[in-house]
């Protein structure tokens, strides 16, 4: 009996029941404005304040305004002024909080349910939710996949009545979905990007900015993929010709699972997904997904994304941002 209870802990994925970061101990750590605020200020500030307007490191606190100011210069700002916490009327502790719900959740939160975990208007949620999302996309951005990559041409959205299936077909959107392996064959990286379509042009853009140099591309031999071997990366392409059981090769298995848990994840955290929104919905879990190692890192990582993301009004949550 004792073997076998060896065997099943054994066999237990490890980062699966690793310990996560409970509510218990975020309210700890950020429980209060202050420790909010001063959790900003490193993040913001990690080698100590320095005015961007003449680089003076000494500054006061302007207690009624709630402003930092230079003591050389006399300019002024807020702490959150240039972040995507810009202008908010609400508390840190609030965003913080919506940061734990986000990046703790490992299916998805709709806006519908933060808004009812953080106490705020649907629209007020709606806002949180896609600021965020938007940090978590420009923070991954910055770091491309590498090594062995399975690559795959995805698309979003229902099917018209009557209209034309699969590739082309009218209403769905196009994205590249991307599943970097380790040595041993498992995934440890994915990288999904909404395109104009899968033109040579969008591949090639799209591969300069998210696959590094000298990484191996395995694809099911989609012309426009060839656009990869123009870079400094090198494609090697599967012929499958719409035989569509040769997706179970092997060297398809994990791009194809997680653009399946993706899009079951998608469909039971939303209600719909808007195309011009659909960037940061992949996003989001492609953030937490590469994140995965380490729970009780995810807050602060994207609580700093947050921090170095620029002011995100609402008419540019509205607008498309696709490879093309």
């Amino acid at each position: 009996m004792n073997s076998l209870l060896g065997k099943y802990v054994m066999s237990k994925n490890q980062v699966q029941h690793q310990k996560g970061y409970s509510l218990f101990e975020f309210m700890e750590d950020y429980g209060s404005e202050e420790q909010c605020r001063q959790a900003v200020f490193a993040w913001r500030f990690p080698n100590g304040y320095v005015c961007r307007e003449c680089g003076h490191k000494g500054f006061c606190v302007l207690k009624t305004r709630n402003l930092l100011q230079c003591n050389r210069c006399k300019h002024q700002h807020s702490l959150i002024s240039g972040t995507v916490f810009s202008s908010t009327k609400l508390p840190l502790k609030t965003w913080f909080m919506a940061i734990h719900l986000l990046s703790q959740s490992k299916t998805g939160l709709s806006a519908m349910e933060l808004k009812r975990q953080l106490g705020v208007n649907y629209d007020t949620a709606w806002k949180i939710k896609h600021k965020l999302l938007q940090a978590m996309r420009e923070s991954d951005d910055k770091q491309p996949i590498e090594g062995i990559i399975q690559l795959d041409d995805v698309y979003w959205g229902g099917e018209r009545r009557g209209g034309k299936r699969g590739r082309g077909a009218a209403g769905k959107t196009p994205f590249v979905a991307a599943v970097a392996l380790n040595k041993d064959g498992h995934p440890v990286k994915m990288k999904m990007s909404v395109v104009k379509g899968f033109r040579s042009q969008c591949i090639k853009k799209w591969a300069n900015q998210h696959i590094k140099a000298g990484s191996l591309v395995i694809s099911d031999g989609l012309p426009c993929f060839s656009a990869i071997n123009k870079t400094s990366s090198e494609q090697l392409g599967f012929i499958v010709g719409g035989k569509l059981e040769l997706l179970d090769h092997p060297a398809f298995k994990w791009v194809n699972v997680m653009i399946g848990n993706v899009k079951n994840s998608l469909r039971g955290s939303c209600h719909a997904v808007k195309a011009n929104h659909l960037p940061r919905h992949l996003a989001e879990y492609c953030f937490r997904f590469n994140n995965r190692f380490d729970l009780r890192t995810i807050l602060p990582k994207l609580a700093k994304a947050a921090v170095q993301t620029s002011a995100m009004p609402y008419r540019l949550l509205k607008l498309d941002d696709v490879y093309g």
